[in-house]
């Protein structure tokens, strides 16, 4: 007897391509659309709902007559197989055609784009639910066991994308090898299910055909808010572990990975509780299960923010895992409760699976898009234990088992206070009670924050320092340098504002006509608005500022040209760093350039980029982390940089005084940095020609959207 250990193993490789494409497609439609809030949003809430119209389809197939269901699922994977190899090639098609659309436009375009893979994928568990049902009679058991196995291969698939599939193969390499696992099980099922008597002998004893014992109404809202509350507490996770890496690109798929294989296990573990028991035991473990979830989900992030200060927060993972492990016995069991086990099962169970789809996508889009930008993040937990925890009571209420617990719990949470949670997550072994961040601005695209020092962070990485003072320090040397590297940059671009020191110098340029920056997370202008330092760019009637991905507003503006276009980017290892760094970026900065015109941005020391840069340009020149390039020679010229810095003004007063020995001294300082011929000393302020960026860096990786090569490497 098989008792469909096939069957199991084969949905456990499907759920591991899954989640393989999801990444590496998002990956590549942010590339197209932006990074920022609106086309992250966008695009997971199409895929989502690709997956819940995916689950409609799957449950009317699974009463089709004259087909096997094995072989509707072959047949699935196989399509799945055919997309995923034509999908790159197909998305950078679309893109060609729709770059710059409106955001209406953007999400039909990303919905159209994913929505026939998304919805094979939503098909495939109501298809073989109702296939275990009609054999084991038990729903409950049969989706625990299958929600199982499908959800710990996507769980599997995100740790190893993250250690090993991405940074080997790239985004067209890891789509190759899960459309090759798509089409291993597609065939491998329609193997067996030509072999009917094999099937035959599977047949698992069944019990008597249950029914619904909670109204089908009710289950479907439990599920709903249920995924609701899931998507809800995973926003928050991927918060709070990005910042505490700094932006980790590996940050998002151990996040994910261990909130799925928490899912997985919760639902094996829920297949004990689906046997011989009544529906007030039921209802109790699913209001105890909630109430467990939520308890521990609230308690997450304070107990991060005091383990980082002992130990790695890798090691924090199972917190998540634990809590979510509580959320994923919810499921099956609401499913086992609701939906009798007949020849409808598959198609009950795809309406519940629709509606905790539909709730995740709204809290995708509630928490990420609404609350993140209006609410603390203690605000928001407390909100979603409070939903938990009312919910749970509820239910409890419907079991005829009235209990105030919910609301004790409830309270001991509005108690617990998140004391100093994102100084203790910045600063991790070296928090001291005393460090406190005089600045901390939340938005739904990040969290900047500013220290006692007048550092800015921005995501839980350094940004910079909120000074433009040149006489007394070296932290804004490199802006100051543009007149050094051009003779005349009239129109500058630049991307990224973060503290606003290198918009506020550069805006005020001897001789600048007009300038663009791009920011994309608006709470960096709330944080400058507070200092008098850089707060008068905000006024500077030569500077717009743009509140968008940087990317994404030079494909809408590719028409424009620029003297010179600056990035301050952040550590060439964050995640999304690719998109500033690779070829196709300069290719197209390169579009945007006028003639002699340079492009002037930070490396932060990454061989990769540096290589990228001089591959890209025949002409190139490094000042410490930062790389000009440019199609024609770079007119280094030092008299006409100390004639700009001597006649610059910020704030109404000189920023080096023509008539102060010690500004003067500061000059010839500053001047020796530019004119250093080796770079053995500091390499904050070393300097280096074209050729010697070529040799030192001949065995670094170029670096392209596909290989992400600087994105691995810490």
């Amino acid at each position: 007897m098989l008792n469909f250990r096939w069957l199991y193993l084969l949905f456990f490789v499907s759920g591991f391509p899954a989640l393989l494409y999801q990444v590496v497609w998002q990956r590549t439609l942010y590339t197209i659309f932006g990074v920022n809030i609106e086309s992250v949003t966008v695009v997971v809430s199409a895929f989502l709902l690709g997956l819940g119209l995916g689950s409609m389809l799957g449950g009317w197939l699974s009463n089709r007559k004259g087909i096997s269901r094995f072989t509707i699922f072959g047949l699935i994977e196989l399509g799945i197989a055919g997309f995923g190899i034509v999908s790159l090639p197909l998305f950078h098609w679309v893109a060609a055609f729709t770059a710059g659309s409106p955001p209406t436009q953007t999400f039909l375009i990303t919905f159209g784009l994913i929505v026939f893979p998304t919805i094979l994928m939503g098909a495939t568990l109501p298809v073989l639910v109702a296939e275990l049902v009609s054999r084991s009679g038990n729903v409950g058991r049969s989706v625990g066991m299958l929600y199982f196995a499908n959800t710990l291969g996507s769980s599997a698939a995100c740790f190893a994308a993250a250690l090993v599939i991405l940074p080997m193969l790239g985004m067209s390499g890891s789509v190759r090898l899960a459309a090759a696992l798509n089409a291993i099980v597609g065939c491998s099922v329609l193997f067996f299910a030509s072999k009917s008597r094999a099937l035959e002998s599977s047949v698992i004893a069944p019990e008597p055909v249950s029914v619904a014992v909670l109204p089908f109404p009710v289950g479907i809202a439990i599920a709903g808010v249920a995924g609701f509350i899931s998507l809800g507490y995973e926003i928050v996770w991927y918060r709070v572990y990005s910042f505490v890496s700094g932006g980790s690109p590996r940050c998002f798929s151990f996040v994910l990975g261990s909130f799925l294989a928490g899912i997985a296990f919760g639902s094996l573990c829920s297949r004990q509780l689906c046997r011989g028991r009544d529906k007030d035991s039921l209802l109790s473990a699913i209001a105890g299960l909630m109430m467990g979830a939520t308890v521990l989900s609230f308690f997450t992030v304070p107990l991060l923010g005091h383990a980082v200060q002992w130990l790695s927060y890798e090691y924090t993972f199972p917190l998540i895992a634990v809590a979510a492990g509580a959320l994923g016995a919810v499921f099956p069991l609401i499913c086992h409760i609701t939906v009798p086990s007949n020849a409808s099962a598959g198609q009950g169970l795809s309406y519940l699976y629709l509606s905790n789809i539909a709730g995740s996508a709204a809290g995708t889009y509630f928490m990420g898009f609404i609350l993140m930008d209006t609410w603390t993040l203690q605000g928001i937990v407390v909100f979603l234990a409070l939903l938990g925890l009312s919910i749970a009571f509820l239910i409890l209420t419907m079991a005829g088992r009235r209990s105030y617990i919910a609301f004790a719990l409830a309270l001991l949470c509005v108690g617990y206070r998140f004391d100093a949670v994102y100084e203790r997550l910045q600063f991790k072994d070296e928090y001291e009670p005393s460090d406190h961040f005089t600045d901390i601005v939340e938005t739904r695209s990040g969290v900047v924050t500013v220290d006692k020092d007048r550092v800015i962070y921005g995501g839980g990485a350094r940004d910079g320092i909120l000074s433009t003072d040149l006489l007394n320090s070296d932290s804004c040397i490199r802006p100051f340098s543009l007149s050094y590297l051009h003779a005349s940059p009239k129109q500058v671009l630049l991307i990224g504002v973060a503290g606003g020191a290198w918009a506020q110098i550069v805006g005020n340029h001897p001789q600048l006509e007009s300038a663009v920056a791009v920011e994309i997370n608006p709470g960096y202008l709330t944080v400058i608005a507070r200092y008098p330092e850089v707060a008068p760019l905000l006024h500077n009637p030569k500077l717009e500022i743009v509140v968008d991905d940087g990317r994404r507003w030079m494909v809408r503006n590719r028409q424009r040209k620029f003297d010179a276009i600056l990035m301050d980017t952040g550590q060439h290892w964050r995640a999304n760093t690719t998109n500033l760094l690779s070829v196709e970026m300069l290719t197209l900065a390169r579009e945007m350039l006028k003639p002699g015109g340079i492009v002037y941005y930070n490396t932060t020391y990454s061989d990769d980029a540096q290589l990228t840069g001089v591959t890209m340009f025949p002409y190139a020149f490094r000042f410490g982390p930062f790389l000009a390039v440019s199609d024609s020679p770079l007119q280094l010229d030092e008299a006409r940089w100390r004639k700009s810095l001597l006649s610059y003004r910020l704030g109404g007063k000189p920023v080096l005084d023509a008539a102060d020995p010690s500004a003067l001294k500061r000059l010839d300082q500053l001047a020796v940095y530019l004119n250093r011929k080796d770079f053995t000393g500091n390499e904050h302020l070393a300097v280096e020609a074209l050729e010697s960026i070529r040799q030192r860096t001949r065995n670094a990786r170029v670096i392209t959207d596909d290989n992400m090569a600087s994105e691995w490497k810490r």
